[in-house]
C-alpha cells in the first residue's frame, strides 16, 4: 500500500512547502500529494487556495504575482518540487484551476523528454473533471486520478469512461463493497485525508491501494 503525504507531510510542516515535502521524503513515503495554481508569469506554483490569505503573511490572488515573488512567501514552483523529489516517490499533482493545466503539462513533458522522469512518476488529479477529460484526449499516456467528495457512483462511472488510473474519494464515502466495486473495474482507490488510526486500520483491511494522510508515518 502506498503511503501518500497530503500536501507533503502537513501534520508536521506548513502545507505545500518545501519543508513539508522534505519531511514527507524523510518519512519514506511512496507518494506526495500537492496542489497547483498558476502564477502571473504562467508558472505552475504549489498552493491549495487561489488566494494567499490563509497560508502566507500577505493577501491577494495567486494569479496576480510572479513566481519569483510567490517563492519569497514560501510558495514553491512545481519545478522546484520536482527537483527536490527527484523521482524518489510518486507525485500526485492536483490541478486546482484550468489555467494551471498547460503549465503543468509543459513541465512534465519537458522532464519526460529530458529523460529525468517518466509518466509513471506522476498522477494528475482534479475535482474539475473537465480538466481530466481534456488531458485524457490530448495526453492519453498520463495517469489520471478522479477526485470526489460527493457522489462515488458518478465518480466511478466517469473514471471508467476516462480510463482513469485511480479514484480519490473522501474516505467517508467508502465502504468495503464500494472499494471492491471500484477495484473490480481496474481502478485503484486512494482515499483522503485519513489521519485517525482506527480509520487507517479499517481502510487497510479493505485493501485500498494507497492512503493520503497529513501524517504519513501513521500509515
Amino acid at each position: 500500500m502506498w503511503r501518500i503525504g497530503h500536501r507533503g507531510a502537513c501534520g508536521y510542516a506548513p502545507e505545500n512547502t518545501l519543508p513539508s515535502f522534505e519531511k514527507a521524503l524523510a518519512l519514506g513515503v511512496e507518494g506526495i500529494e500537492l496542489d497547483v495554481h498558476v502564477s502571473l508569469d504562467q508558472q505552475a506554483v504549489v498552493i491549495h487556495d487561489a488566494t494567499l490569505d490563509r497560508t502566507t503573511p500577505v493577501s491577494g490572488w495567486v494569479k496576480d504575482y510572479n513566481s519569483t515573488v510567490l517563492q519569497q512567501w514560501g510558495i514553491p514552483t512545481l519545478e522546484a518540487v520536482c527537483n527536490l523529489v527527484a523521482n524518489r516517490c510518486l507525485l500526485n499533482i492536483e490541478i486546482k484551476e484550468n489555467a494551471a493545466t498547460a503549465p503543468v503539462l509543459k513541465l512534465l513533458q519537458h522532464r519526460i523528454n529530458a529523460n529525468t522522469a517518466t509518466n509513471s512518476d506522476f498522477i494528475i488529479s482534479s475535482f474539475d473533471w473537465h480538466i481530466l477529460d481534456e488531458i485524457s484526449v490530448k495526453h492519453p499516456t498520463y495517469r489520471l486520478g478522479v477526485l470526489t467528495e460527493e457522489n462515488l457512483e458518478e465518480a466511478l462511472h466517469f473514471a471508467q469512461k476516462l480510463g482513469a488510473f485511480s479514484l480519490h474519494p473522501d474516505h467517508n464515502l467508502l465502504t468495503f463493497e464500494a472499494v471492491k466495486s471500484i477495484q473490480n473495474h481496474g481502478i485503484k482507490v486512494f482515499p483522503w485525508t485519513v489521519n485517525e488510526s482506527e480509520k487507517i486500520k479499517t481502510l487497510k483491511t479493505w485493501g485500498v491501494e494507497g492512503i493520503i494522510s497529513d501524517f504519513p508515518d501513521r500509515l
